[in-house]
C-alpha cells in the first residue's frame, strides 16, 4: 500500500451462501462464446486471446460465487469489511506482501455475524502468521463471543485461539466514529434480522459506503431519511441488491433490497456511483446482467438527468476513488 491512495477492492460479492458455477452454467458460457466467434477470431493463438478478452464478463468470466468481503486501501491503511468466503482470496493475495512476513496491520469491520459474512475467517491465512496485527471492530458488544462461537468444536475442528497473529477487539457500541490514521469510519444501524450495520469510510473529501444486508421499506416516507443522510454525496455506495423488485415485495422482512430501490436511494442522496452487491446465489451471471439492463431503463425513467454511474460488483473489481 502507498500513501495518498483510496482503492476499494471486491473479493466476495454473493449473498447467503458461496455459490460456485455449475457445469451447466459453464457449458452455457462456452456455447455463447462459440456463437459469437467468427473464423478470423480463431485464426491463431493471438486472435483467440484477443477474442476471449473482447467477450463480456458474463461470458468470459463470472461475477463470482464467494460471499461478502470488500477491502479498502486508504493512505497506507487496510480496512476489511466482512469475512465471507471471499476473504480467503484476499488472504492469499496479502501473503505476497508484508502479511506474509508477519509485518502486516489491518482493521476488520463486521456488518453482522450471519454465516455468509464470517465463515471465511478460519481460511484467512494471515491470521496464522505471527507478528501480524489485526483489530476487529464492531458496534456489537459481544462480537468476540460470536466469532469464537463459530469455531467451537461442534462446528469447526480448530478454535479461534489457535491464530498466531495479534488479534484485538474494539467494541464501537458507545462511539460515534473510529479514527484510523487520517481516515474516519462511521456506522449506522440498518434494517436486517439480527441487527446489521452500514459503514462509511471518509478521507480527503472522498467517501465509500458499505451497505450490505439492508432492507429499505416504505419508500417515499420519512423512514428512509436517515439512510439517505448516511449515503449523502458518497463517491461510491456498495448496496445490497439481492432481489428483483418483485421478489423483494414477496420476501418482506427477509432483510434485503433490490437494484431499483438502490437507484431511488442513490438519486435522493446524490451518490456519484453505486455498485450492486450481495447477489442472489441462485441467479446466473446472465440473469444478473438482465436485471442490470432493466435497472438502467429504470434510472432513465425516474431520473433521466441524474449523473449516476452504476455497475455490477464482481470478484476482482477494483475502484480507485482518486481517479473517479
Amino acid at each position: 500500500m502507498t500513501d495518498n491512495s483510496f482503492k476499494v477492492n471486491f473479493h466476495g460479492v454473493r449473498g447467503s451462501i458461496p455459490s460456485p458455477l455449475t457445469p451447466e452454467e459453464v457449458e452455457e458460457k462456452l456455447l455463447r462464446a462459440c456463437q459469437k466467434a467468427q473464423p478470423e477470431d480463431l485464426a491463431d493463438e493471438s486472435s483467440i486471446k484477443d477474442f476471449v478478452k473482447s467477450l463480456p464478463n458474463e461470458i468470459r468470466g463470472t461475477f463470482g460465487g464467494n460471499s461478502s468481503c470488500v477491502s479498502v486501501e486508504v493512505n497506507g491503511e487496510l480496512l476489511i469489511f466482512d469475512a465471507g468466503s471471499g476473504i480467503r482470496m484476499l488472504g492469499q493475495s496479502l501473503m505476497g506482501r508484508e502479511f506474509g512476513r508477519g509485518q502486516g496491520n489491518a482493521h476488520l469491520f463486521f456488518s453482522h455475524t450471519h454465516w455468509d459474512h464470517i465463515l471465511g475467517i478460519p481460511f484467512f491465512v494471515p491470521f496464522y502468521i505471527k507478528g501480524n496485527q489485526f483489530t476487529i471492530n464492531s458496534p456489537l458488544p459481544d462480537i468476540r463471543e460470536r466469532l469464537e462461537g463459530q469455531q467451537k468444536s461442534e462446528y469447526f475442528p480448530i478454535p479461534f485461539s489457535i491464530y498466531a497473529s495479534d488479534i484485538g477487539f474494539e467494541v464501537l457500541e458507545k462511539k460515534t466514529e473510529q479514527k484510523i490514521g487520517d481516515t474516519t469510519v462511521t456506522w449506522k444501524s440498518m434494517y436486517h434480522p439480527g441487527q446489521c450495520y452500514a459503514y462509511r469510510v471518509s478521507c480527503g473529501g472522498k467517501s465509500v459506503v458499505y451497505a450490505t444486508d439492508a432492507e429499505s421499506k416504505k419508500l417515499g416516507s420519512g423512514d428512509l431519511k436517515p439512510a439517505v443522510e448516511f449515503f449523502k454525496d458518497a463517491d461510491l455506495l456498495i448496496f445490497d441488491s439481492m432481489y428483483t423488485f418483485s421478489e423483494g415485495l414477496e420476501k418482506e422482512d427477509w432483510g434485503h433490497s433490490s437494484t431499483f430501490i438502490g437507484v431511488d436511494l442513490a438519486v435522493e442522496a446524490n451518490v456519484k456511483q453505486i455498485a450492486f452487491f450481495h447477489h442472489e446465489p441462485t441467479y446466473s451471471d446472465f440473469k444478473l446482467v438482465d436485471i442490470f439492463k432493466q435497472t438502467e431503463k429504470y434510472l432513465k425513467l425516474v431520473a433521466p438527468k441524474q449523473d449516476l454511474k452504476m455497475l455490477l460488483s464482481y470478484e476482482g473489481l477494483s475502484i480507485d476513488l482518486l481517479q473517479e
